[in-house]
């Protein structure tokens, strides 16, 4: 997961819990509408960055995967 993956992830939580709170759900069904209109927040910031670096912003690494570029290190921690 990149840094990138890691901030729209950031936004989504925070957008949804703002919504969340103004909203203040007193149902599964609402709080499941809040969070699919936090997700379509950073969905959408995420599509507009790819339109714009005209390249996909998510990866299949994780965090291990990019922190630990050599893979030796990677077995060295484990």
């Amino acid at each position: 997961m990149t840094n990138l993956e890691l901030v729209l992830n950031m936004l989504a939580e925070a957008t949804t819990k703002e919504f969340s709170k103004k909203e203040d759900p007193k149902t599964f069904f609402k709080s499941k509408v809040i969070a699919r209109k936090g997700g379509s927040v950073a969905g959408n910031a995420r599509k507009d960055i790819e339109n714009k670096l005209g390249e996909s912003v998510v990866s299949d690494k994780n965090a291990e995967q990019i922190h630990f570029k050599d893979k030796k290190k990677l077995e060295k921690k484990k």
